[in-house]
């Protein structure tokens, strides 16, 4: 079968792929659910189109601003997105993501691939991706990967709505907690919490007469860090953040 692209044939890097097909930008949000034969299929969309491709041992789809060099192209009008910014390769029966670019690629959960990482592995269904450009603008390539139910979940109009998880605190961890963050609370520009100093003179000043030092405010966050990342919650070990 002969691939059908939205744009120029791709060369260089970007050898055609023989069972591919290409997805118009018409093709609708890949969000609604794809659907093929064969689990494991992949679909990636831009806002220029896509394509989508069986899976396959080695195969590889590469995305970036250079339309010629790329099987999806993203970011065509923005310099600030590489010209091959990254590659969906399928390997060991999944597909994976890795950042070729020179900015980092922003997944699902707020997880940033930064260039050089080890590729992060695709879960079935649909996935974002965002790479930032220009004045603020974000690029979005959207990846769907079929299962074996085709791709598709049966509507749930009637089932109850599933609380989320929730992690309880004192009321002296929880405000020592909301002092630590209240920039990111205050949706302040590139938040930072307070240091173990900073938290304490503001509750110092907000509570006088409870003695909050440093020390304190450390040993209190660290005991509901420990707590809450044996209970599951993510994201809250130095093993974890890095």
């Amino acid at each position: 079968m002969t691939v059908r692209r939205t744009g120029p044939v791709p060369t260089g890097r970007a050898r055609a792929l023989p069972d591919g097909r290409a997805l118009p930008p018409t093709y609708g949000s890949l969000a609604r659910g794809a659907s093929a034969l064969v689990p494991g299929t992949l679909f990636a969309l831009a806002l220029g189109g896509g394509m989508t491709l069986g899976p396959g041992e080695g195969r590889e789809v590469l995305f970036g601003r250079n339309r010629p060099e790329v099987h999806v192209c993203l970011g065509e009008d923005d310099p600030q997105v590489s010209r091959h910014q990254g590659t969906l390769t399928h390997r060991d029966g999944r597909w994976w993501v890795s950042n070729t670019g020179r900015l980092p690629i922003r997944c699902p959960g707020g997880r940033l691939l930064f260039p050089g990482e080890e590729p992060l592995p695709l879960d079935t269904g649909y996935t974002p991706l965002f790479v930032g450009g220009s004045r603020g603008r974000e690029h979005l390539l959207e990846v769907f990967v079929t299962d074996a139910e085709g791709g598709h979940r049966a509507p749930r109009h009637e089932d109850v709505t599933r609380p989320p998880r929730v992690w309880t605190l004192t009321d002296q961890e929880r405000l020592v907690v909301v002092a630590l963050g209240r920039r990111y609370l205050l949706h302040e520009p590139r938040p930072q919490p307070l240091t173990w100093r900073q938290t304490a003179a503001l509750l110092a000043e907000v509570r006088p007469a409870e003695n909050w030092t440093d020390k304190r405010v450390e040993h209190l966050v660290n005991g509901v860090r420990v707590r809450l990342s044996h209970d599951g919650a993510p994201g809250l070990t130095r093993e974890e953040v890095g």
